[in-house]
């Protein structure tokens, strides 16, 4: 039986002042926004309508999951629940039907669906696969979800710093085969905005 993959994409509702605050410290609340906006819609573009995968939103704050007017009607959405962000990304790990899961966040302008089916592949062998970034932490996690997911995934992770990655790969459990993606710059600050544009 050939188990759906389902591609789960992090977004949060496009408001002045509450989207990559970090970000809008440098450059403005503004220039903030205008850049998560454009970076979601690239995103949910290149990767919602493959037909590869299911694609879902997972929405935060919870009660724009229902808002019609911001995402297309046409993509599955989930409230993304209370808690950190290691419980909320453990939340569509337990919840969806079967088949690996792939979670991405909305603010990685080089994200395209080439690396979500390598990803996708990657776990057709591994338990795990890991997307890097430059700071230490990640662009891309996923599970082949062919045994239960750990019970203490995501926790103890030291989130937005250095630890991220290290710490998530512990929680993953002794002995679990985790392949590795390729670096991408995910845009946490007016630092890594401006280094995306010059590299562009």
């Amino acid at each position: 039986m050939k188990l759906n993959r389902h591609l789960v994409i992090f977004v949060k509702a496009p408001r002045l002042g509450a989207v990559k605050t970090r970000l809008a410290a440098d450059v403005g609340a503004v220039a903030a926004l205008r850049f998560y906006r454009t970076t979601t819609a690239r995103i949910l573009r290149r990767l919602g309508n493959d037909r590869r995968w299911t694609c879902w939103l997972a929405v935060t704050p919870d009660r724009f999951a229902r808002d019609r007017r911001i995402w297309p009607a046409k993509l599955r959405r989930l409230p993304q629940g209370r808690g950190n962000l290691g419980a909320r990304m453990a939340r569509p790990l337990r919840r969806l039907p079967p088949g690996p899961v792939v979670i991405v966040g909305s603010d990685i302008p080089g994200l395209g669906a080439a690396q979500v089916d390598r990803a996708f592949r990657a776990l057709g062998g591994d338990d795990a696969v890991v997307g890097p970034a430059a700071d230490g932490g990640y662009w891309l996690i996923g599970l082949g979800r062919r045994r239960p997911v750990p019970r203490g995934v995501f926790e103890n992770v030291r989130w937005s710093g250095p630890h991220a990655l290290a710490d998530t790969l512990a929680s993953l459990g002794p002995g679990a085969r985790v392949a590795v993606l390729e670096k991408l710059a995910d845009i946490d600050d007016g630092a890594d905005l401006a280094r995306w544009r010059a590299a562009r």
